[in-house]
């Protein structure tokens, strides 16, 4: 069994990443994508921060997926993450992340109590969060005079999110809206562990995932890593696929249009959501493009 100690550390980390960075992410230049990408906040959707192209499509053309995003330590803060989520945005999809944006997570952050000694502190968000955005989604898709009338592939919905977060869009991923989860740097702690708010699903839940998922971890320096691979593991049921970057538990947010995560990630929701078999062609088949990188362990079942 783990200790609470190693617990307590994961958490702690991911808080410090958001506390880090004030601003929403290494590179804003807008995503390498050929929708240049910017971010937002919706007055008609509280504790959430958009990431979206710049030029929204045409009702002609072609719809926006969505994304819905957990952040890491289930912070309210999805900054440490923006160069990730805006990559993801660029490439023809709405992302909505739970939180606010950098100065008013930190306000927040500073108003709220410090945690009782041996305590957890509580969760700024919650899987919850994940499925307003959903709601919220589908909801402006239908609404005459909402930007997004008519824009929004209401079949081409994923969640996904970093440690806590992973673990906020494991919990998503059992919504019937829901096409494919990607987890990244996580895993359902062992049902005996004791475990922090926003992360208390047991492994059991797995069993309730109906399409497929895809783990994105940080090799064996990832605190996540044993618990990612146990997940994987345990899924028998649909296809699952998991890939280890030798990054460490802090992935690779912090790099330029979020470093390979980001783009392992596109090519997993193109192909997954948008049917697009040459992104598939990262995952599956003879050769596969994750299967010949030599640094980087891939498994995958079911395909």
């Amino acid at each position: 069994m783990r200790l609470k100690s190693t617990i307590t550390l994961a958490f702690a980390a991911c808080a410090s990443m958001a506390a880090a960075q004030n601003g929403p992410g290494a590179d804003m230049t807008g995503g390498s994508g050929p929708y240049p990408a910017m971010s937002e906040v919706d007055p008609t959707l509280p504790g959430h921060v958009i990431f979206r192209p710049s030029a929204l499509p045409k009702a002609t053309g072609q719809p926006l997926g969505v994304l819905v995003w957990g952040n890491g330590g289930c912070s309210d803060n999805p900054a440490p993450h923006g160069a990730h989520l805006l990559e993801i945005a660029s490439h023809g999809y709405l992302v909505i992340a739970s939180g606010y944006e950098p100065e008013e997570a930190k306000r927040r952050a500073e108003a709220r109590p410090a945690p009782q000694e041996g305590q957890f502190p509580p969760s700024p968000t919650s899987a919850q969060d994940m499925i307003d955005a959903i709601d919220w989604a589908v909801a402006q898709n239908g609404l005459a005079g909402s930007k997004y009338h008519g824009l929004i592939d209401q079949s081409a919905i994923a969640a996904a999110g970093h440690s806590c977060g992973g673990i906020q869009a494991l919990e998503v991923g059992a919504d019937p809206r829901v096409q494919t989860v990607i987890g990244n740097n996580t895993g359902i702690l062992p049902d005996d562990d004791d475990k922090i708010p926003g992360m208390k699903l047991d492994k059991t839940h797995l069993d309730k995932l109906r399409l497929p998922i895809l783990y994105v971890q940080g090799g064996e320096e990832d605190i996540a890593y044993a618990n990612g691979m146990d997940d994987f593991r345990r899924i028998g049921h649909i296809p699952a696929a998991i890939v280890n970057l030798p990054v460490g538990h802090g992935g690779t947010f912090s790099q330029p249009f979020g470093g390979a995560a980001a783009s392992i990630s596109v090519d997993w929701l193109d192909w997954r959501l948008r049917g697009d078999e040459a992104s598939g062609r990262t995952f599956a088949g003879e050769n596969c493009r994750l299967c010949l990188v030599s640094d980087w362990d891939y498994e995958s079942k079911g395909f």
